[in-house]
């Protein structure tokens, strides 16, 4: 009889959940009633907060139209036209320049690929591929302004991440050879 009461009696304490166990199967229940949120631990006032890790998302790193616009059309497009060299005469040059600008803002897209159509474009790539350019032509432009430097950081670029060039005639690939050779390093 003593040892069929003893059998309860530990069967009962087994089944008692210490007060840190509780605490801790209530924050393991909360944890998962709200997908999308994490809960966390706030250490100056001690209480949990529940932070929404998709509305955290949404503030980061997304595209942004009206930026891109900008950063196209005020930054890297304007910076070029201003400071490239103008006329008939440096045409090859800057065509030059801008094939390889464009095959790195295209993810290593070339016109060359598909008969003279890219398939893609410029002005619609990611924003931190924009940036990178921007960045690009705005350290030209304080050091030195010379269009072979210019075309020689965009063949780096596109060299760094195993894009390619451009296919040129025989002619223009002497010109851009030539631009390769006459740029500082």
């Amino acid at each position: 009889m003593i040892e069929d009461e003893n059998k309860e009696i530990r069967k009962k304490e087994e089944l008692k959940i210490s007060e840190a166990d509780l605490e801790r199967l209530e924050i393991l229940q909360k944890s998962n009633e709200k997908v999308g949120k994490q809960l966390t631990i706030n250490s100056e006032l001690g209480n949990l907060e529940e932070i929404d890790e998709l509305r955290g998302l949404l503030g980061k790193e997304f595209e942004n139209p009206e930026e891109k616009y900008n950063i196209y059309y005020k930054g890297i497009r304007k910076l070029l036209m201003e400071y490239l060299p103008k006329g008939k005469d440096y045409k090859e040059i800057r065509d030059i320049i801008y094939d390889e600008k464009n095959i790195f803002l295209n993810n290593g897209k070339r016109k060359s690929d598909n008969n003279g159509v890219r398939l893609s474009d410029g002005r619609m790539t990611f924003q931190v591929n924009m940036n990178e350019i921007l960045d690009i032509i705005v350290s030209w432009i304080s050091d030195s302004q010379n269009p072979f430097d210019l075309y020689r950081l965009f063949y780096d670029l596109n060299e760094k991440f195993g894009y390619g060039h451009e296919q040129y005639d025989k002619s223009t690939l002497n010109v851009a050879n030539a631009m390769l050779k006459l740029s500082h390093k």
